[in-house]
């Protein structure tokens, strides 16, 4: 087992040979928008972050669905079907799955990948001086969380809705070709606890430039009406004390960064003397990439 439960990380990595380690990982929830075939494609586009987060490449997955028996089959059958065809557009094959009946509908993957295992991807190994790169916005649990409050604006909740569903194997695919070796995936412990993570598992510190950081369009409104899933709340409770804002940054700005993403983007070190090459690499396969700071010598975060 190279990694296992002695790791913070985003799967489970166990070697097979000299060139080849197994990655598996499971996540499932509940529907996060309106329509069953985004709910599949999202979930199943979450649950096959982890093997990008990881440096590998997903090949075979299973179904994970609690299915309400009232709903009419067409309902069920449209989250199963988004599911298959992200699960296609990534080239993983769907062997099958479990199901169970519940009061609310739940859906996501088992999914297994190969990654060489010297060239994984792990929340260790970040070093002082490494940039650091974000590859999707922040703000989709504050939007979605509007969605389900009837407040989010059509516009804003499709803005998000593809976000959410697009892949990040294109960003796992350039972290490979660079040779990096520290990176994870932005989700429910939201930007400031996975990079506390992160952090911590380097031991180094964090300095983020708010400015820099990006969101979705509605992000701001919606944080200024307050509605951030309880998700928020958890992360500043136990990641907040690891984490130092500068005095200027308001209140609900500070909260957007403990905002719960689903499907959300990498994040990735990527050495300073690379940066610039790294960049236009990215700009060149049209992978959207965001300089959002820097490790630095110490711990826990700064936002400045």
């Amino acid at each position: 087992m190279l990694i296992g439960l002695g790791k913070p990380d985003d799967a489970a990595v166990w070697k097979l040979d000299s060139t080849r380690g197994l990655v598996v990982t499971t996540d499932f929830f509940t529907p996060v928008v309106d329509d069953p075939y985004d709910f599949g494609s999202i979930a199943a586009a979450n649950s096959l972050s982890d093997i990008y987060a990881m440096g590998g490449q997903p090949f075979l997955a299973l179904n994970v669905a609690a299915l309400l028996p009232d709903l009419p089959p067409e309902i069920n059958a449209e989250i199963l079907r988004g599911g298959a065809e992200k699960c296609l557009e990534a080239g993983v094959v769907i062997a099958g799955g479990h199901t169970v009946q519940d009061k609310e509908p739940k859906y996501g993957l088992v999914v297994i990948g190969f990654v060489h295992p010297e060239k994984m991807l792990t929340k260790g190994g970040v070093h002082p001086g490494d940039v650091l790169v974000l590859t999707k916005p922040l703000g989709f649990g504050v939007t979605t969380t509007a969605l389900k409050q009837e407040k989010a604006a059509p516009e804003d909740v499709a803005e998000v809705v593809g976000w959410m569903k697009k892949l990040n194997r294109e960003a796992g695919v350039l972290a490979g070709e660079f040779g990096l070796r520290s990176g994870t995936d932005v989700t429910g412990f939201s930007l400031l606890g996975h990079g506390s993570e992160m952090a911590a598992a380097s031991s180094v510190g964090f300095r983020l430039e708010m400015e820099k950081i990006p969101f979705v369009s509605g992000a701001q409104k919606y944080a200024e009406m307050g509605t951030f899933p309880g998700g928020a709340l958890d992360n500043c409770l136990y990641f907040g004390p690891r984490v130092r804002f500068a005095a200027n940054i308001p209140e609900e700005k500070r909260m957007l960064l403990f905002d719960p993403q689903t499907s959300g983007g990498l994040l990735l070190a990527v050495p300073k003397a690379r940066i610039n090459v790294f960049l236009k690499r990215a700009k060149k396969t049209d992978l959207p990439t965001w300089v959002i700071g820097e490790a630095v010598e110490g711990a826990g975060i700064d936002v400045v």
